[in-house]
């Protein structure tokens, strides 16, 4: 029973990170997004692939948790691309701001 909660777990959160990658993709914006955040989630995925290998528990449930890892990073990495084309757009803005 405790292998299948875990999945269902994994399971929801594998439906939700793709859909957050989506819309990083297509939204383009860290907005609404916290890199603290993402990180938490990463370094609790990482720690629940540890406590696989270390209790030795290496079964397709751990298939599940690389996955969402691998997800997560990469909405990690479009967090920080993401972040890099609001500073190039916003400088016009800062500087009208500055002279008013």
């Amino acid at each position: 029973m405790k292998e299948i909660c875990e999945i269902i777990m994994l399971l929801c959160f594998g439906i939700s990170w793709p859909i957050s990658v989506y819309k990083s993709i297509v939204s383009k914006s860290t907005q609404g997004k916290s890199v603290v955040f993402i990180a938490a989630i990463i370094i609790g995925y990482l720690a629940g692939i540890l406590g696989k290998i270390v209790s030795g528990q290496i079964n397709y449930v751990l298939i599940l948790y690389c996955f969402n890892l691998a997800v997560v990073s990469l909405d990690l990495i479009l967090y920080f691309r993401n972040k890099a084309g609001e500073k190039k757009s916003t400088p016009a803005v800062t500087a009208k701001k500055q002279t008013a």
